[in-house]
């Protein structure tokens, strides 16, 4: 792919810098449609928040979020907007308990969770016949492993191609990240003040036949200083992994990379304060179908640039498009 890094500015060539920053640079959100559709267990409603083409006939991109992102996240902001000027539909697919809806479902969510993004791309492919996907961070770590299995299975994903930007490949190598140093002292604290006062009011863990559980869950919740102390106490025994390492080892996408079969492009900067540049993949650990895109500079789904003078958070929506325009010539 003959893509350009982000021109970014000496003083935000930083990963936490760049990550920090793009936040700034936020736009206001689209006029989004929203629909409360049924979660795969059947037993929650998620949120979709669309963006209508006025030409049903044209492609539909859909978002999966990051780690308590949503539709208001500066990166969905940003690709909904480039959607809407291309003249697509466009969707963000809210998991689980985000996007302000309640999850009354015997489970959440989490970075291995391929039956909801298998689930949430059937949904739409009911309704749109040809869909383009872009997962973030969390959510692109999902779709990276989801379309990993299919190839693996030898079964169509109802994708042309896709894009998984600052996908945490080694769940493991960035759980490390995020428990020591400046990494944990910016960023852990942000999403344990979201995740841990949801884990507590979890429908799981307010029954009263599960009532002491809950009690000590909750005590140990308002104690956890890491997120590998939250996926300890929460993620990895609500979703049946024996603890944090096992849910990090079957949930990464990285061993999957070899067997997906439909084009991927697999963004990921070497400064990414979330991951270290030794657990990126190399071409000899992703398939043909995989693109590998490793700009030195972009932070954690930062990827600020000045063009033409003016700092902006364009650079990753008109590279993923370009991509998405690039395989489907000929």
């Amino acid at each position: 792919m003959n893509a350009t890094a982000p021109n970014t500015p000496f003083w935000l060539c930083n990963g936490n810098a760049d990550t920090l920053f793009s936040k700034l640079l936020q736009g206001k959100p689209p006029a989004y449609r929203r629909e409360l559709l049924p979660d795969s267990t059947g037993e929650t409603q998620t949120a979709y928040d669309f963006i209508d083409s006025p030409d049903p006939d044209v492609p539909l991109l859909v978002v999966f979020h990051g780690l308590e992102g949503s539709s208001r996240s500066h990166y969905a902001i940003e690709m909904m907007k480039a959607v809407q000027r291309k003249g697509w539909h466009g969707v963000v697919a809210h998991f689980r308990s985000c996007g302000g809806i309640t999850n009354t479902a015997p489970v959440f969510y989490h970075s291995g969770d391929t039956r909801e993004i298998g689930f949430m791309l059937d949904t739409l492919a009911a309704r749109y016949p040809k869909i383009y996907a872009v997962g973030v961070s969390l959510g692109g770590n999902a779709l990276a492993k989801y379309l990993g299995e299919q190839g693996r299975l030898n079964r169509a994903a109802p994708v042309k191609a896709a894009a998984a930007v600052s996908a945490p490949v080694d769940l493991a190598a960035a759980g490390t990240r995020f428990d020591r140093g400046l990494t944990r002292l910016l960023y852990t604290r942000y999403f344990l003040n979201s995740l841990v006062p949801k884990a507590r009011a979890f429908s799981r863990f307010s029954s009263a036949e599960t009532r002491p559980a809950r009690l000590q869950t909750a005590l140990s919740l308002s104690q956890c200083k890491t997120l590998g102390d939250f996926d300890d106490l929460f993620t990895a025994p609500l979703h049946g992994f024996a603890d944090r390492h096992d849910y990090y080892r079957q949930s990464s996408c990285k061993p999957f990379l070899k067997d997906v079969a439909v084009p991927l492009l697999l963004l990921n900067a070497v400064n990414d304060p979330f991951l270290p540049p030794e657990a990126l993949p190399s071409a000899t650990e992703v398939s043909p179908s995989v693109t590998l895109l490793q700009p030195p500079h972009g932070g954690h789904v930062g990827f600020v640039s000045r063009d033409r003078g003016r700092l902006n958070i364009e650079w990753l929506p008109k590279t993923v498009l370009a991509y998405f325009d690039a395989t489907a010539t000929p």
